[in-house]
């Protein structure tokens, strides 16, 4: 897989649910469409969160990897 290139990075390390996803909308919000979100998350509800998350507003979840014990994800802004 080549690497993704984002333009903003959300360190969500040690926050619990409802705050990964919360803190996500609002660095997506921030973002032009197109421009690519690594959001990086500790809580294990976060890879379901995230992709629901991601069907319900239509941003593209591009990819879903966990690192070490962290979940990184990759959004790209619709």
């Amino acid at each position: 897989m080549d690497a993704i290139k984002e333009d903003q990075l959300l360190d969500c390390t040690g926050m619990l649910c409802p705050m990964p996803i919360v803190k996500t909308k609002k660095a997506m919000n921030d973002l032009q469409s197109g421009q690519v979100l690594k959001m990086i998350a500790t809580d294990a509800g976060s890879p379901p969160d995230i992709a629901a998350w991601s069907r319900q507003t239509g941003n593209e979840l591009l990819a879903s990897t966990e690192e070490g014990g962290k979940f990184v994800f990759f959004l790209k802004k619709a």
